[in-house]
C-alpha cells in the first residue's frame, strides 16, 4: 500500500503546485487542497478553467472530484455551451453511480443553467425540478435562482418574482449573503422589465452592498453591476450608467465569461445610440453580436441584432436597420418566449418600414409591438411584483416584532424568579392569577369580536382591490387606444406632401399623446382619481420635443413642486400645455436657435386660486404681428381656459410668458 500511495500522492502534489503556482487554487500542501472558485478566492484570470480542468483530471477522492467537476462544468457555461453540457452530463454519472445525492442535485442545477442558456427551456426546468427534490436546504437558493430565470426567459414575470422572493426568504433564513445579494439582483432586473426604474436602483443598490460585504468578483456581481446600469440607463442618468457598465465589463473581461460581456456589449450599445455617439454605438453591438455567436446563444445573439437595428434606425439606415431587426427575429423563433425582447424588435422594425415608406409592412409590425407589449406590461404581473415587495417587507417587520416580544418576554420571566426568590404574599399572586382570568376571558371576547371585523374588513379589501384593477385596466386600455390612434395619424401624416397638413396631423398627434399620458399616469399611479402634474409636465414636455427634434438645444424646465390634480382638471390644463409647448418650439426659436422654456404651476396667495405659466426666452411676439397657422391652437386654448373658468395673460417682454389664473381646490 505505502509503495502506491506515496509516489501517487507525490505526482498529485508536482502538478497541482506547477498547475496552479500563480492562482493558487489547487495545492494538497494545504487543507483544504482546493479553494473554491468565486466561493473562497478570486485571486486568478482567465486560466482558471484550465487549471480547473487539469487538476480533475488526477485521481482525486470522489467529494473533491464532483467539486471541482462541478464547478468546471458550470464556468465552462459562460463560453462554450456544448462542452458544459458534455462535461456536466460526465460527472453526473459520477455522483449517480457513487449515489451521491446531494452531488446529484448540485450537478442537475448546473446541467439546468446550461439548458436555459441552449434556450431548451423545458428540459431545463424539469431537470432544476428534479434538483430541488435532492438538494439540502443550504443549496436550494442556487436552483430557485435558475428556476426564476427559466419563468423569466418564458415571459412569466410574476412567475419569477415568486422564485426570486422564496429564494430571498430562504436566503435570510440561512443567513447566506449571496442568496440575498442575488435575489435582490434578480428583483432589481425584474422590476426594470416592468418599467418601474426607481424600485429597480433601490434593489441593484442593495445588492451590490451584499456583494462588496462578500468580497469576491464574480458573474453574478458583474451582473448585478450590469442590471443597475441598465436602471439607471432607463432614468437618463448616463453618466451613473456608463460608470456601472464600465465596472461590470471590468469583472467579465478579467475572466472572460462570455454570456456578461454580450449583456453588457448590448447596453453599451444602447447608450451610445442614445447619446449620439453611432461609432462607438456600432462597435459595441458587434462586440456583443461576436460574443453571442461564440457562446451560441440565440437570445444573446437576438438582443445583439436588436441593439444593432435600434443603432441603424436612430442613424437613418433604415433599410440596414430591416436586415439586421429580420436576423434578430428569425433568431427568434416560435418558442423564443420573451415577449418583452421581441415587443421592442417589433417596434423597432415598425419604424424602419414607417421610414423607408413601406406602411403596409409597417402598420402589421405594430399591431405585432401593441400585442406583445400587452402581454408583458399587464395589471397581472404588475400587481404581484408590488405584492411580493409588500409581503416581504411586512414579513421582515414581523420578524422584528416577534424578536422584540421575546425578548419582552425573557425580562417578565426574570422579574417572575425574582418575586418568587423573595417570597413575596401568596395573596397578591392569587389576585394576579384572578386578573389573568378576567384579562382572558375580555381578551377571548375582544378576539371574536376582532375576528369579525377582520373578516369583513377583508372582504371590503378584495372588493376595493378587483376595483381598482378594473379601472387600472380600462384605463391601460385606453392610452393603449389612444397609441394607435397616434400611430395611424403618423402613417397618415407620412403620406400627405403639403407642409401645412402634416403641421395639422402633427398637432393632432400630439393632443392625443397629451391625453394617452393622463391615462397612463393614471393606471401606474396609486391614486386614481388625481395626476401627479411635475411628472406628467416632464414626460409630455420630452415627447413634444421628440417630436420637434429639438431636445439637444431646447431646455424644457417644469419649475414646480410635485402636484396633484384631479382629472377633469388634469385634462384641460395638459390639453393647453400641449398647446403652448408646440407653439413655443414651433416659433420661439427660428433657426435653429437654442434656447429655453419653464412650466410651472402653483398657488397663488389668493384662496384657492392657481397659477399655470408657460414662459420661453425666444424672439417674443411683436406687438399687432399676424397671427402664425391657422389659429385652431389659439381657439382651442380660449375655450379650455373658459372652461376652467380662468383668465389668461400674454407678457412679451422677455420672449414669450403667458399665465392662467383659474380657481382649484384641493380634495381633503
Amino acid at each position: 500500500m505505502w509503495r502506491r500511495t506515496i509516489p501517487v500522492n507525490c505526482t498529485l502534489f508536482f502538478l497541482f503546485v506547477t498547475a496552479t503556482v500563480h492562482a493558487q487554487i489547487v495545492d494538497f500542501s494545504r487543507n483544504p487542497p482546493y479553494l473554491q472558485v468565486f466561493v473562497e478566492t478570486d485571486d486568478f484570470d482567465s486560466s482558471y478553467l484550465t487549471i480547473l480542468e487539469k487538476a480533475y483530471r488526477q485521481n482525486l477522492p470522489d467529494s473533491l472530484k464532483f467539486k471541482i467537476g462541478n464547478d468546471l462544468a458550470y464556468y465552462w457555461h459562460t463560453r462554450n455551451l456544448d462542452k458544459a453540457n458534455s462535461l456536466t452530463r460526465q460527472v453526473l454519472e459520477a455522483a449517480i453511480a457513487s449515489r451521491q445525492t446531494a452531488w446529484e442535485g448540485r450537478l442537475q442545477t448546473t446541467l439546468g443553467a446550461i439548458l436555459l442558456r441552449q434556450e431548451k427551456l423545458d428540459s431545463a426546468f424539469a431537470v432544476l425540478d428534479s434538483a430541488r427534490t435532492r438538494l439540502p436546504r443550504k443549496d436550494l437558493p442556487q436552483v430557485l435562482t435558475q428556476m426564476g430565470y427559466v419563468m423569466e426567459r418564458r415571459g412569466l414575470i410574476s412567475k419569477a418574482a415568486d422564485y426570486a422572493m422564496e429564494g430571498l426568504r430562504l436566503g435570510e433564513s440561512l443567513h447566506d449573503i449571496k442568496a440575498i445579494a442575488m435575489a435582490y439582483s434578480d428583483l432589481s432586473n425584474l422590476f426594470w422589465k416592468q418599467s418601474k426604474f426607481s424600485k429597480g436602483i433601490e434593489y441593484g443598490l442593495k445588492s451590490e452592498l451584499l456583494f462588496k460585504h462578500r468580497g469576491i468578483d464574480d458573474m453574478d456581481y458583474s451582473f448585478t453591476l450590469y442590471v443597475i446600469g441598465n436602471n439607471y440607463l432607463a432614468v437618463k442618468d448616463y453618466p451613473r450608467a456608463l460608470e456601472y457598465y464600465k465596472r461590470a465589463l471590468a469583472i467579465s473581461e478579467r475572466y472572460q465569461f462570455y454570456n456578461n460581456l454580450a449583456d453588457i456589449y448590448i447596453s453599451l450599445a444602447d447608450l451610445y445610440t442614445i447619446t449620439y455617439d453611432y461609432d462607438k454605438a456600432e462597435v459595441n453591438a458587434k462586440n456583443a453580436i461576436r460574443y453571442s455567436t461564440l457562446l451560441d446563444n440565440n437570445f444573446m445573439l437576438m438582443r445583439s441584432w436588436l441593439a444593432m437595428g435600434k443603432l441603424q434606425n436612430l442613424s437613418k439606415r433604415s433599410a440596414e436597420a430591416i436586415k439586421s431587426l429580420d436576423t434578430c427575429l428569425q433568431v427568434a423563433t416560435e418558442k423564443f418566449g420573451d415577449n418583452y425582447f421581441l415587443h421592442l424588435a417589433y417596434k423597432e422594425l415598425g419604424t424602419a418600414y414607417a421610414a423607408t415608406g413601406d406602411y403596409k409592412n409597417a402598420h402589421t409590425a405594430f399591431l405585432k409591438y401593441d400585442q406583445l407589449k400587452d402581454s408583458v406590461f399587464t395589471a397581472d404581473a404588475d400587481q404581484r411584483v408590488a405584492k411580493l415587495q409588500t409581503e416581504f417587507e411586512v414579513a421582515q417587520k414581523e420578524s422584528t416584532i416577534k424578536s422584540q416580544e421575546l425578548s419582552i418576554l425573557q425580562q417578565k420571566r426574570l422579574q417572575w424568579m425574582i418575586l418568587s426568590a423573595a417570597g413575596l404574599l401568596i395573596f397578591s399572586l392569587v389576585v394576579l392569577y384572578r386578573n389573568y382570568q378576567n384579562k382572558q376571558l375580555l381578551n377571548t371576547k375582544l378576539g371574536s369580536l376582532n375576528n369579525d371585523l377582520a373578516q369583513k374588513n377583508a372582504q371590503l379589501d378584495k372588493r376595493n382591490a378587483e376595483n381598482e384593477l378594473l379601472l387600472k385596466e380600462i384605463h391601460h386600455r385606453v392610452k393603449n387606444n389612444l397609441e394607435v390612434v397616434s400611430g395611424l395619424l403618423a402613417l397618415q401624416a407620412a403620406q400627405i406632401d403639403h407642409p401645412t397638413g402634416q403641421e395639422v396631423m402633427k398637432a393632432t398627434q400630439n393632443r392625443v399623446l397629451s391625453m394617452g399620458i393622463i391615462h397612463q399616469k393614471l393606471y401606474q399611479g396609486s391614486n386614481l382619481a388625481a395626476i401627479e402634474m411635475q411628472d406628467y409636465f416632464k414626460n409630455l414636455s420630452e415627447s413634444i420635443a421628440d417630436s420637434f427634434n429639438a431636445g439637444d438645444r431646447i431646455n424644457i424646465r417644469c419649475s414646480m413642486q410635485p402636484v396633484e390634480l384631479d382629472i377633469d382638471t388634469a385634462i384641460p390644463i395638459g390639453l393647453i400645455a400641449n398647446e403652448l409647448l408646440t407653439n413655443a418650439l414651433k416659433y420661439a426659436f427660428p433657426e435653429n436657435r437654442r434656447g429655453e422654456i419653464q412650466i410651472s404651476l402653483a398657488k397663488t396667495g389668493a384662496k384657492n386660486e392657481w397659477v399655470f405659466k408657460v414662459a420661453d426666452n425666444g424672439i417674443g411676439k411683436p406687438q399687432n404681428s399676424k397671427a402664425k397657422g391657422t389659429g385652431f391652437g389659439t381657439e382651442l386654448v380660449n375655450l379650455l381656459v373658459q372652461q376652467l373658468s380662468g383668465k389668461l395673460s400674454t407678457d412679451t417682454s422677455q420672449g414669450t410668458a403667458i399665465s392662467i389664473v383659474f380657481k382649484y381646490e384641493m380634495p381633503h
